[in-house]
């Protein structure tokens, strides 16, 4: 093999990478998005300068099932983001994410930089009730979070569906040096935003839901506890995600 034919993958093992060299497209992606209040000393110790807070003090708790991702196949996914501004623009900070794949947790982290950990969400339909639950351990596996939501109470307005879709998705890439003392070889904040005509709604509903955390070291969703529901969606739709974009870099500011 060449040194021109290694530049031409993504990832190891060169014999089969766990990065499908192709744009990310999800068929009947469903959503359950909860948006509540939590507390601002809560959220002043995780989300990373130059980011800023907001008005309010708010998490998105969110659940993905994608039955059919390019490349990746079929897995659930779960995480908070936080409303934050970049420069004037309003976005979400990915603060952390669980899922039960490992080829979309190893290219989501190398490819882009999504917070991605094992984990196993789950997300469904139990009689009237969209629930989504959360496990993290392998062996003995230990409820992070239960969340419920009313089954199709209310239409939830395509422009406000869609730009839940598409709001810019910001995250840290970091990637420690090769020697004790290097420190980081990478230190960015990365941008990720869906085009609006990358998404094909399919449907979209709003109701009442309710959210409960449990406390664990390693997996710490309730270190960001839940206050107040403000709001909640449930979302299915074809979407392409966007490719990522460097918008800082830390080290330049040493």
């Amino acid at each position: 093999m060449t040194k021109e034919e290694v530049l031409k993958y993504a990832s190891t093992p060169l014999s089969s990478s766990p990065i499908p060299q192709t744009a990310h497209r999800f068929l009947n992606r469903e959503h359950m998005y909860i948006v509540y209040k939590t507390d601002w000393d809560a959220l002043k110790k995780v989300v990373p300068e130059p980011l800023e807070l907001v008005e309010e003090p708010l998490v998105r708790f969110e659940m993905m099932r994608m039955p059919q991702a390019t490349g990746y196949g079929d897995y659930t996914e779960c995480g908070q983001a936080i409303p934050v501004s970049y420069k004037g623009v309003r976005g979400e900070y990915l603060h952390q994410m669980y899922l039960d794949n490992f080829e979309a947790m190893a290219s989501g982290r190398e490819a882009h930089a999504y917070p991605k950990k094992p984990g196993h969400p789950s997300l469904y339909v139990d009689d009237n009730t969209v629930v989504g639950t959360l496990d993290y351990g392998r062996e003995h596996p230990f409820r992070i979070a239960n969340a419920t939501m009313t089954y199709k109470y209310y239409p939830l307005e395509e422009k406000e569906a869609v730009r839940q879709l598409t709001e810019p998705n910001y995250m840290l890439k970091l990637v420690p040096g090769y020697s004790e003392n290097q420190g980081l070889r990478i230190a960015e904040m990365i941008v990720v935003q869906t085009k609006p005509e990358n998404v094909e709604l399919l449907e979209a509903w709003t109701g009442d839901a309710r959210l409960q955390f449990f406390d664990h070291v390693k997996c710490p969703m309730n270190d960001l506890p839940v206050r107040e529901i403000v709001s909640c969606s449930h979302i299915i739709c074809n979407l392409t995600l966007g490719f990522p974009k460097v918008v800082y870099n830390y080290l330049d500011q040493q």
